[in-house]
């Protein structure tokens, strides 16, 4: 069975990033693949000192132990200042090669403005650079503060079917890459 770990690289309580992240999440799981989330604002992690070390900080290893268990990853960010947030830079900085090489990975970016690639882009740079896979599917959630429902659903059904679209070949490609 297929491994995705989601991850919100967002601290905000109504995060659109962790909504965003929830619709992949349910479509992943539709497809068969075991899902865990590892949802940043509940983690304990520091500022990223390029150490190997952090005795004091049990979520890095948790962190670190969890992503490298998984097949694949969707990373769902907030575009802050045109590029990533913050949040999910650090939590990778945090990770090494050992940790997210080979990994199959799923791209969401969420804004506040018109939808563009920035956050996206880096995302994909960044992964690239420690030897992870990026599928071709993206995602970028523009005007985020009118694409959700009251119960957290997506209105606009183009997006709805992009999301679909995103797991299926998340999915299909961890299959293929990981061979599970």
């Amino acid at each position: 069975m297929v491994k995705i770990v989601g991850i919100t690289g967002s601290l905000r309580d109504k995060s659109y990033s962790a909504k965003a992240l929830q619709q992949a999440i349910a479509r992943v799981e539709a497809l068969g693949a075991e899902v865990e989330i590892l949802d940043l604002r509940e983690m304990n992690l520091p500022f990223c000192n390029g150490g190997d070390e952090y005795p004091d900080y049990p979520d890095v290893i948790k962190l670190r132990d969890t992503v490298k268990e998984a097949d694949g990853l969707i990373l769902a960010t907030p575009e802050y200042h045109g590029s990533v947030s913050g949040v999910m830079k650090n939590a990778l900085d945090l990770m090494s090669f050992e940790h997210l090489s080979d990994k199959v990975v799923g791209l969401i970016s969420v804004l506040g403005g018109q939808s563009n690639s920035n956050a996206l882009n880096h995302l994909r740079v960044i992964i690239r650079w420690v030897h992870g896979w990026v599928i071709p599917e993206q995602i970028a959630v523009g005007q985020a503060w009118q694409a959700f429902n009251d119960e957290n659903k997506l209105l606009d059904e183009k997006l709805s079917q992009r999301f679909d679209k995103f797991a299926q070949s998340l999915v299909d490609n961890t299959r293929k890459l990981r061979g599970v």
